[in-house]
Order: C-alpha cells, then structure tokens, then sequence
C-alpha cells in the first residue's frame, strides 16, 4: 500500500470549562483526514493488528458498543482515522498515569474533516499526548516501510515523554488527592499557578491549598516546625515525650553534646527534610564528628540528641485528629560474595518498584553520590560502596526514610492524644508527626518513645500509596477539614451563581439580575459584554464575556454572588466559566450567523450549544427558560434542579401544563408581572405597570425583564424587594458605569 499523508491537526482548542461535549475540559482538534477518508480501518491491510499489537489494552475500550472490544470490534469492521486517533490518545494518557475514559469524534459538514475532542486534565499533558498519539498512528498506518520503524521500544519512549509532562504540569498527588476529595464532594477548585496552589470553592466560600498546607496553616507555626530545637523545647513544656538534644556548632562541640546527652546519639540538621543528613545510632567520636560533616550541609545548624531506640513512625494529624499512620523499615542488602555493595543495592534495592524519583513512589531511589549518611553507614560496618560483601552477609543501608506500612488501626489512643497535642502545640492544622517507639499499639511513655519532628506540608503519598497495608483517605480528611459537612441542602465552597446564556437581552439581563443580588445584600461580581464588575464598579472595561473574565470573578474573595452573561461564542470557544450554577437561564437560540468557523450554519445545532448552560444547574438550583420557544422548553428534561418558564402569554401551553404539575412560571397579566406556582398567582409588589415603567426607565425588552425577575425569585429575593430593585434600576445601571481608578 503506498505511503499515507499525514493526518492534519488544524486548530486545537482548549475548552477550559463546561462545553457541548462533557462537563470537564477537554482539548478539541479540528482534523482533515485527507485521503483517509477513503480508508477506513478495514481498508488498511494489517493495520488493526499492528495498532493492537502496540497497544493490547485497547481491548477495554468500550467505544460506542458499550462493552469490553467494543473498540477492537469497531476497527475491525471499519471506522476512520479521527475515532482511532482519540483512542489512541486516550490510551497513551492511561498508560502515561493519567486515566481518561471520555473522548468523542464527529464528522463536520466539509469531507474528511472531524471534530476529536478527550478529556484533558492540563492543556500541555493533553497536547503532549495528541502530538505522541499523531506519530504512533500514522506509524501504524503506513507499517513503517515507508515512515519511521516504530515498535515496542519507540512505545515507551512516548509514554515516558508524556508522563514527563504530566510530572511536570499536572498536581503532584497530595494535592490531586485533595482535589480529588474535594471533587467527590462536589466542590469548584482552580489551580492559581503552575505548581500546587489550588483554591477549592468560589468567592468569599473558598479556601486555598497548597501541598498538604492550608490557608489555616500559619506562617509562625510553620517557622516553629522549621526550628526543630524550639519545636522541641514547646512540646517538652507541655509534657509531651521528645529526646533531649543540643544545638552545636563544630565536630568537636557535636561529640561534647554527645557524651552530655549519653551515648548513643542522633546527629542531624536543625531545620532539613526527608531524612536527609541524618545519622543514627551513632557510638564513638569517629562518627558523631563524621555525622556533623554529613549533616551542616543540609541545614543551617546542627543538632545532636538522644538516640530513641525503636520503629520510625509517620502520623498524619488533620484538624487536631490522626488520620493516618505509617511505619518505617530499615533498608538492608545481603551479599553475594561478587557484587559489589552499590550493585546490590540496584539489584536488590532500587528494582523495587515502589521505588522512584518521581512524587508518585512512595520510596525513593537509593543513590550513594546523594546519599553521605549512607556512604557514612557503610564506614561503621567497614565497608565502601565499591566493596564486595561476603555471601551471606546482611549489610544495612538506610536507618530511616522507609516510611510506607500503614499501621492506623495500630495507634493507640494515648499514642493519638499526645501525637494530636503535639500539633497543636506547635499551632498546625495539618502536620506530620515523626515518632520513634518500639509499638504503636502500647502507651507511648511507658516503653520511652518520643516524638523527634513536627513537619508542616507533610507528604500524604506513604498514606495514599503504602506498600503495605490499606491506603487511607487523607485527601478527604483534609477536605473536610476545610469544608465541615454543609447542612442539609446548602453546597460547600459554593456562592449563587447565575448563567444568562442566549443572543437576545442577555446583557440587560445579566445587569439587572447583578442590581438586585447587589440590593439583597451580597457583595455581587458581573461579568458580561460591558465588562468586569464588583458591586458596580467597572474593574475592566473590556468584553466579560469570556472563560479567563469569569474566573477573575470566582477567584475574588469579595464576591459573594456572581453573574455571567455567556453567549453561544463563548462556550463554543473556552466553555463556562464555572462548574455548575445556581440558576441558569437561557433566552433563545439565536446568533448562529457568526458562528461558521465553528461549523454552524442555521439554528438547529445552537440547541446542543445553549443546553451547556441547563446541564450545569446544580440539583438544588433553577434553569429559567423561555416558554415561547418549544426548542428551549424541552431542555426542561435536561435540567437537575427545578424550572421556571418564562413568557408575555400566560397561555402558552408549556406555562399551562407547567402550572399544573405544581411549577412556577413568570408572566403577564394587564399589563403587570405575575408571578404563579401551581394555582397561586401574586402579582410583582412594588411595580407598576410595565408601560408606566418603561416610560421612566431606558428601553428594556418585556421578556428580558421577565426572566430578571423569574431569575431573581429562583434566587431567593424576596419579591417586594425585587419590585423596588426594579423601580431603582436606573439609578443602579448609573453606578455600574463607575471606573475603578
């Protein structure tokens, strides 16, 4: 078969929030097939076996089928390139450590062009994979007789580089296990920068993470943690159990300290992390003033203390409770009589594979050129590391680091009371307690134990990942100490926010709606086509119609209440600004004629676009739709929460049959609002009739002001403040045209 032309990526979007495909973002890429449009997967000799047999796990592909093979059963049969490709994405993101199930690939109306979108987590990870995804397919396609060999090892080259990059861009997993909780329990979060700084909620709802450390997480006790000798002199104050121990300055002063304390001794940096400089056991002047050189490099002072005799344990304390607990090991080789002592710990140590550079492994690689603590261990027991130990003989490597066994059922409660004092004692919501006793399950005095560190931002991966034992839910445990079960009904993390999606007085609607959430005493964020608004008062004065505006909004903590005016541009370009909203509204499905780089050409697919805005109200939330227009009257059906129609005419059938199932509906009656749940009617206290209304104030169109007020009762506003918000009007649209200086 003669050689293919490539496949070409003409546009890639990155649809950030809720879009026409799926509630999460995704990465879209406009496809031209070119003359594989003409073969399917059935039509390429060969090809179906050699892409299976690079990539075996296609098989758990369900596809469209909707079973195991359901792919395989599709490639055999025959299905284009553009719906191979999105599979072949996803699986590299699966084996990359990033599972993704989701992905669609749909025709346009011009040949040979397709529509790919998948589940992207991080933009850069989700083009890392697409790039790789590209090359593999083609590859396969062509069978390397006329493109570049490509097999097994080519494979793992590109797994690699995509997990490169998601070891780069993504969430370390602490964090992701946060957000993951906090995702579970329905609440926001947006990533503030590229590392770990993540705030979960909205608004004025929201708290802010980074790592394992809180915005409860204050910045003296985090300094106290950092100071391991004045951590220890507060614990001891308040009688709990630490080893006694000296700061010193020099070789000579650390072995003075040492015969002070009582051999054997600890030496190790003041204020270092990880392990990393520590000595332990230490006996003779030899090594202590050996383990003062190994450990002043990694600290700015040097500590000396008693060495307690027993298991190092992990405690996770989480909002003055233990989470987790984890045990450590030692790490020892056995000689072979012909492997030298760096050999065995790479053949016996570092194949493991729970061990790795990356945050993921809950062990670390064990490398000597790092390690001196190590090299130092080694000295004791008369060994370098480019010696052969004698067959048979068991060499220990590492005293401590090896934290990994969960013991939580083990620790027993006086263990519990002292370890949770200790953290609050140094003022951590969130800490790590280092702790050395012999059992767990035993009171901690009466068998000597004592507690050596309180770390602040501790590592959770040695909770989430053990190798041994059940992995515990810290992430939760975290979440929930930021955000307390809500009462029955109310939604953590989250401020009321509303949608107005459509072409038609959307931006009068959205003011309006701003004025009375503003009037009913919520400090109220506005974006929309005049620009950024914080109760009023412009912030930015271009166009808020867009993804990067919106989360301006969700990110201030000021703002209590917001307002998104969201046209068929903006979903189609970057998606919804959030996640879900309290009420969503949606006025028609008009402003198709601007929207053909996105292949629309009349009304008919706008309804796949403006339903996003209904997909998103939350259960306990209201989608306000136009009751004269039946296309928008059936996204009734997809809404979670309940609805209010809108219209003039009160009868519309939709508003009638809506009525009497018990719904509410806004409308109008001589010439006055009407506001009806079922059989009950009020009219709009505080209004007159719209006319006389309309003869004051600037031109508003009936029906935008109708789905305010529809907007504005499924908030909650009483309606006598609504009339007199709407009376007021004016006056409020005066003060939102304010410029911050």
């Amino acid at each position: 078969m003669s050689k293919k032309d490539d496949i070409q990526l003409l546009r890639i979007n990155y649809l950030r929030g809720p879009n026409i495909w799926t509630y999460r973002p995704v990465l879209e890429t406009w496809l031209d097939l070119g003359p594989l449009e003409d073969f399917p997967s059935n039509l390429i000799p060969g090809f179906s076996d050699r892409l299976v047999a690079l990539l075996p796990a296609l098989v758990e592909h369900h596809c469209g089928v909707g079973e195991r093979g359901g792919f395989i059963q599709r490639l055999i049969e025959g299905t284009w390139a553009g719906h191979v490709l999105e599979h072949v994405v996803i699986e590299l993101l699966n084996l990359a450590g990033m599972p993704t199930g989701f992905g669609q690939t749909r025709s346009t109306s011009q040949r040979g062009v397709y529509r790919m979108v998948f589940r992207a987590r991080d933009e850069q990870v989700a083009r890392s994979a697409l790039a790789e995804g590209h090359r593999l397919l083609m590859a396969a396609i062509n069978n390397g007789a006329h493109h570049e060999p490509y097999g097994e090892a080519e494979l793992q080259a590109a797994v690699g580089r995509v997990r490169a990059k998601v070891d780069e861009c993504y969430l370390g997993p602490s964090t992701a296990a946060i957000v993951g909780a906090a995702s579970e329990r329905r609440i926001p979060h947006i990533r503030l920068n590229d590392g770990n700084l993540v705030q979960l909620g909205y608004g004025a709802s929201q708290r802010r993470i980074w790592t394992a450390e809180s915005e409860f997480t204050s910045a003296i006790a985090e300094g106290i943690a950092g100071d391991k000798d004045l951590t220890k002199s507060l614990l001891a104050s308040c009688g709990v159990p630490v080893p006694e121990g000296q700061i010193v300055d020099s070789a000579e002063a650390a072995w003075e300290a040492a015969q002070d304390i009582g051999l054997p001794v600890v030496v190790k940096p003041s204020d270092g992390n990880h392990g990393r400089g520590v000595s332990m056991d230490l006996n003779t002047r030899e090594e202590v003033e050996a383990a003062f050189h190994v450990a002043a490099p990694q600290g700015s002072e040097v500590m000396v203390e008693r060495y307690v005799r027993g298991h190092e344990h992990r405690l996770l304390v989480v909002g003055g409770r233990v989470v987790a607990a984890a045990r450590g090991e030692t790490a020892s080789i056995r000689g072979d009589g012909r492997s030298t002592v760096a050999e065995l710990i790479d053949s016996q140590l570092n194949i493991d594979p729970r061990r790795g550079y990356e945050e993921d492994f809950p062990l670390s690689l064990i490398k000597l050129d790092e390690e001196e603590a190590i090299v130092l261990e080694l000295q004791r027991q008369g060994l370098a590391p480019g010696d052969i130990p004698a067959a048979g003989r068991e060499v220990l490597i590492q005293r401590n680091g090896n934290v990994s066994i969960d013991c939580t059922d083990d620790v027993h409660p006086d263990v519990d009371y002292i370890v949770s004092l200790a953290a609050r004692v140094v003022g951590l919501d969130i800490a790590g307690i280092d702790l050395v006793v012999k059992d767990i399950s035993k009171p901690l005095q009466a068998q000597g134990g004592a507690i050596v560190e309180v770390n602040a931002g501790p590592g959770l991966l040695m909770h989430l990942k053990p190798a041994e034992g059940a992995p515990r839910p810290v992430g939760r445990a975290i979440c929930d100490h930021l955000f307390p079960e809500a009462p029955e009904g109310s939604q953590s993390g989250r401020i009321p926010v509303v949608g107005v999606a459509g072409s038609s007085g959307t931006r009068h609607i959205a003011r309006l709606v701003a004025w009375l959430l503003q009037l009913s005493g919520k400090h109220t964020g506005l974006a929309c086509r005049d620009g950024l608004f914080v109760d009023g008062r412009c912030l930015d004065k271009t166009d808020g119609t867009c993804w990067e505006a919106g989360q301006r909004l969700l990110i201030n903590r000021a703002v209590q209440a917001a307002v998104f005016e969201n046209s068929a541009d903006t979903i189609l370009r970057t998606g919804l600004a959030y996640d879900r909203c309290q009420v969503g509204l949606v006025t028609d499905l008009g402003g198709w004629e601007k929207l053909a780089e996105f292949d629309i050409f009349d009304d008919e697919p706008m309804f796949k676009v403006m339903r996003s805005q209904v997909d998103v109200v939350l259960p306990d939330g209201v989608a306000v739709l136009n009751a004269a227009d039946p296309a928008i009257v059936s996204m009734a059906g997809l809404c979670d929460g309940e609805v209010i129609f809108y219209a003039l005419d009160p009868a519309l059938d939709a508003i009638s049959t809506h009525l009497d199932n018990g719904g509410r509906a806004v409308f109008m009656r001589q010439g006055q609002v009407v506001l009806a749940t079922g059989g009950s009617e009020v009219f709009l206290p505080g209004l007159d009739k719209l006319a006389v209304w309309q003869d004051r104030h600037a031109p508003t169109a009936e029906d935008s002001l109708l789905a305010a007020i529809a907007a504005a009762w499924a908030l909650g506003i009483p309606l006598n403040l609504i009339g007199a918000g709407i009376e007021a009007f004016e006056s409020g649209a005066a003060q939102s045209r304010k410029t911050l200086p």
